[in-house]
């Protein structure tokens, strides 16, 4: 992953998402997971685009069991979309960059 997509651990979490002025798209990941490694570039390409008001980050599920049980994420990649603090959307399983676009532009 680039430096436009932000490792999230319990110490940022807050921070990064909860207290955000824009949205943030987390995903939920493990190394060993073949659809989250191909979703890394969609993931990327999403943070890097000006366009589209949004912060991207990452929560590794095998690191951090606290916030994967927390917003109850049971496979991976889960996709959480966050706005204003609070869980706005998800989407579980392997997607493309569109549907993550078309999710985004409702929280306009």
């Amino acid at each position: 992953m680039n430096n436009n997509v932000i490792e999230l651990n319990e110490a940022n979490f807050d921070r990064e998402v909860l207290n955000a002025t824009q949205p943030v798209l987390v995903e939920f990941w493990a190394g060993w997971s073949d659809p989250c490694k191909a979703m890394a570039p969609m993931l990327e390409s999403v943070a890097e685009d000006d366009a589209v008001p949004v912060k991207v980050a990452r929560v590794n599920v095998e690191h951090h069991e606290k916030l994967t049980e927390q917003y109850g994420v049971r496979a991976v990649p889960t996709l959480l979309i966050f706005n204003q603090g609070g869980l706005q959307d998800q989407i579980v399983g392997r997607t493309t960059e569109q549907a993550v676009r078309e999710r985004l532009e409702r929280l306009k």
